[in-house]
């Protein structure tokens, strides 16, 4: 096994550089390129020192911190060091020069958690989460990472697999024994494990909840033109972000902002008023704002409290659904026809006045917090992709029992189930789907 090295700390200017090395040369090679002051002291495992690293000459490169960690109490669960040295490029680059210089190799993307995985430390879900935590965009990302990392997805398909394997053995045994296992109970067992692991499945893979926790939510104001969007926007926000007038089509283009909610990224966007225009750039603008309109998790449909409704007004209504909240804004100058009307489960607001705003505020975060969900999820798209393959060989089990075949015909799909569930842990993974995730790593991770 060779031993390997990297800058495991992103490059550029900053406060500390970390240098780590694994594999069964990295004592003798800190043993070589680190000075403790104080000279020549034992190196223990686990313990920090504070010295110099120096180069073949015994200059010195740079004032540091190192510590050794003995396999297999390490992220490798082999012998790994690191040495702490300044931030930059120049002190890190030397550092790592020394330690290739002295027989370690450079490390390749993702090497140091593919050794962990392949030294049993973690599996591949596991693995692929140290990515996720690194990559976390919100503090919802970076806790479902957390939650991926420590084992919770893992822990739900391995308990899956279990499920499967007790089935398989069931009707293995039935074969063998016909006599002592009733089949039709068999039957409605394997039926009843079935469906409950492939709506569980189906749960931890559902796409809107996995968006909105990866990629965060997106809240998407609409309306005809001068209805108040822009001035809403900068209230949500609490600043002045898009530009307010009098004139109709000020915004002419999707205005985006993102902020957080309970740790949930949110995506704002004010989007160009709905209505029949002949200017060719405000019409380009309307595309996009009716593209954002299909695209959005949670509609903000704005609506001029202080004017009767328009036909463009109820043409948008007839089109609303449950993502839609209908905004009546203006009620600081409601009209007659508005005052006593009920449009829907309205909200009333006043962005001029603030009156509602709180409430409004509330109402969006309300809606936000349903779209996280409330166990592990699967973050990826290939743990999403093979969660879905096992509910369908689940779901072709269930059926092919419900129409009368015998339990050993829906062992083939229990089988495959499991089969593609081992591919998540990597248990039943190969080498090209290994190669593939560690591809999307960076190098010293």
């Amino acid at each position: 096994m060779s031993t390997i090295a990297a800058v495991a700390t992103a490059l550029g200017e900053g406060g500390i550089a970390i240098v780590r090395v694994s594999g069964p040369k990295a004592g003798a090679i800190l043993k070589d390129v680190f000075r403790p002051i104080g000279g020549r002291k034992a190196i223990k495992s686990h313990r920090f020192m504070y010295g110099h690293c120096l180069d073949e000459d015994g200059r010195v490169i740079d004032e540091c911190m190192a510590v050794f960690m003995k396999g297999p109490r390490s992220y490798t669960r082999e012998d790994v060091a690191e040495i702490h040295c300044h931030g930059g490029r120049m002190a890190a680059s030397l550092v790592l020069k020394r330690i290739t210089d002295l027989g370690a190799v450079a490390a390749q993307r993702g090497e140091f958690t593919r050794r962990a995985f392949e030294n049993g430390r973690i599996d591949l879900s596991e693995a692929e989460a140290v990515m996720n935590v690194i990559s976390a965009g919100s503090e919802a990302g970076l806790r479902a990472s957390v939650r991926a990392l420590e084992g919770g997805a893992s822990s739900f398909i391995g308990a899956c697999r279990r499920r499967l394997t007790d089935l398989l053995s069931r009707i293995e045994a039935s074969d063998d024994f016909p006599e002592e296992i009733d089949e039709d109970v068999l039957k409605e067992d394997v039926i009843r494990d079935a469906e409950d692991m492939m709506d569980k499945l189906l749960s931890r893979a559902d796409e809107k909840r996995i968006k909105a926790v990866v990629d965060g939510v997106s809240v998407v104001l609409c309306g005809r033109p001068n209805v108040g969007k822009s001035s809403l926007m900068n209230a949500i926000l609490g600043r002045e972000r898009a530009i307010v007038t009098e004139i109709p089509g000020t915004t002419r283009d999707i205005l985006t902002e993102t902020i957080e909610m309970d740790g949930v990224r949110v995506t704002l966007s004010d989007t160009a008023g709905l209505r029949s225009t002949p200017d060719q750039i405000e019409r380009l603008g309307v595309e996009r704002a009716v593209r954002a309109r299909q695209d959005a998790d949670i509609i903000l449909m704005v609506i001029d409290a202080s004017v009767p409704l328009t036909e463009e007004d109820l043409s948008m209504l007839a089109e609303r659904d449950s993502r839609t909240l209908v905004l009546l804004n203006k009620t600081d100058a409601l009209c007659d026809e508005i005052k006593s009307a009920r449009v829907g489960e309205d909200v009333r607001v006043s962005a001029l006045r603030g009156d509602g705003l709180d409430e409004l505020v509330q109402l969006i975060r309300s809606r936000v917090m349903a779209f996280e969900p409330e166990g592990d999820i699967l973050l990826t798209e290939r743990h999403t992709r093979c969660a879905r393959e096992a509910a369908k060989h689940l779901n072709r089990a269930v059926e092919a029992l419900r129409q009368g075949a015998p339990a050993d015909v829906a062992a083939v799909d229990l089988w495959d189930a499991r089969r593609t569930l081992g591919e998540i842990t990597g248990e039943d993974a190969t080498e090209a789907v290994i190669d593939a995730v560690f591809s999307n790593f960076c190098v010293g991770k």
